[in-house]
């Protein structure tokens, strides 16, 4: 990119908003900042930030100086059937996220994981494996920390592990990880995306620059993903927990099947058993997938397999997922906001023998609650609704299971302390985005731990 010939609009102020202006304004180019909403409404709004770099913004709504310069950076809340995206597209303007932009001008690898469940929980259990290692290690894009905002800390030695939505990927061009993972793939984000397909072609981005020096980590007990190995020249690692993969035609992968995880790479002679997957610290099914994707990328920079084991005992999970906040009276509470769909609270469910008390509901479009029939008939004690959502459900699930609706999440923590027994599971795993009630499920999960740590 040449300062002299290209300029940049970047719609939306939030952090990769602000963090992809200041970037592209220390390295020269012109930046003009655009917000559809007032300043007032707005979460992370660093107006200091965009004051010292002198980068020119404004807010509450968008004018026709967003269509004076030839590169749009779109923040992922905005939609490509916008009718600012539409135009931008129509007059021939580039459209990119802000991990396209920040990749320009990254000078170290970068482990990129996406997936429609379990992108958080690998990419900081990664990071972490590569930190005990001693690499000079940032985790960040999805998680927290937007990509642009530490680019410049990298050297040549570092590591990034960036977790990426399919948002992000949609409007990439260069963007090539050193290594992708692709966790599992469902029905996710379709109101943005509009069908399946485009949602899994997003998703596929990934990993489509890839070259034969990369490698490309694949979950093979999801069939739509082994349906959809096409677009890449990347050498392929596979992960199961069903099949041992050691006994096919595939050369390099990790396994977690009779009790141990297993790395091996035929083309190396080697088969190693990293540990007993009862060691690991992180309980669930899932979580034996997130660990095994972390394993291959490990060893694909050739990270010892003592400080990989080392790392997966002592790793005790992200924030906000099958989070464990406290035991009182012999009932165990959990914060789980970070499931914002049926699959992701489905996951969490499975981690249960039974004894639960769900916690569900926010915002939605377009739930499918039977998908959850079976595991909440089995496992599940009471159900309490909340947000905007809860009446659906509450029709849903009743006859099913007891039934409770709240109008707050104190209400929702106070009902579910006088329904708790000895040996029971609260689970807030609302199977629904958050901004009903809450800013963000950082903000639902903070909120569900406040109450319950005041019983």
């Amino acid at each position: 990119m040449d300062p002299d010939k290209s300029s940049f609009t970047i719609l939306g102020a939030g952090r990769s908003g602000i963090a992809a202006a200041a970037l592209l304004k220390k390295k020269g180019f012109k930046v003009f900042l655009s917000e559809e909403y007032p300043e007032e409404k707005l979460k992370y709004f660093r107006k200091d930030i965009l004051t010292d770099e002198k980068i020119e913004f404004e807010t509450d709504g968008h004018s026709e100086k967003i269509f004076e310069n030839d590169v749009f950076i779109v923040s992922p809340g905005i939609s490509p059937e916008s009718e600012v995206i539409k135009k931008a597209a129509a007059l021939g303007k580039k459209i990119y996220s802000e991990i396209e932009i920040a990749f320009r001008f990254c000078k170290c690898p970068v482990i990129a994981i996406t997936g429609t469940n379990g992108k958080t929980t690998t990419a900081v259990l990664t990071g972490e494996v590569f930190k005990n290692a001693g690499y000079d290690t940032k985790v960040c894009g999805n998680v927290g920390v937007a990509f642009s905002e530490i680019v410049n800390e990298l050297s040549k030695d570092s590591i990034a592990v960036l977790e990426v939505s399919s948002f992000q990927l949609e409007y990439t061009e260069k963007f090539r990880p050193a290594v992708s993972v692709i966790l599992n793939i469902t029905p996710d984000h379709l109101d943005w995306h509009k069908n399946f397909n485009n949602y899994l072609n997003a998703k596929g981005r990934i990993r489509e620059n890839q070259k034969q020096s990369d490698l490309s980590v694949i979950n093979f007990d999801d069939k739509t993903l082994m349906d959809d190995l096409k677009n890449t020249d990347a050498v392929k690692a596979f992960f199961s927990v069903k099949e041992d993969l050691r006994d096919s035609e595939i050369n390099k992968g990790c396994i977690g099947i009779n009790g141990e995880v297993i790395y091996f790479d035929k083309n190396k002679n080697v088969n190693e058993v990293i540990m007993k997957t009862s060691e690991i610290n992180i309980r669930g099914n899932h979580n034996l997938y997130n660990s095994l994707a972390a394993v291959i990328s490990a060893r694909a920079f050739d990270i010892k397999k003592e400080i990989i084991r080392d790392t997966l005992i002592s790793f005790k999970g992200v924030e906000h997922r099958i989070e464990f906040v406290r035991e009182l009276n012999g009932a165990k509470y959990y914060n789980d906001s970070k499931a914002t769909n049926i699959d992701s609270m489905l996951v969490a469910l499975e981690t249960f023998d039974k004894n639960v008390i769900l916690i569900l509901g926010g915002r939605e479009k377009g739930n499918d609650y039977s998908a959850a029939d079976k595991l909440i008939t089995e496992k599940v004690k009471l159900v309490i609704a909340i947000g905007e959502t809860g009446k659906k459900i509450t029709d849903h699930f009743s006859g099913k299971v007891k039934c409770e609706s709240a109008q707050t999440m104190e209400d929702a923590v106070r009902i579910s302390f006088e329904n708790a027994a000895a040996g029971d599971n609260v689970l807030l795993s609302p199977a629904c985005k958050s901004f009903d009630m809450f800013d963000s499920y950082e903000h639902r999960g903070a909120e569900f731990k406040k109450f319950v740590n005041k019983l």
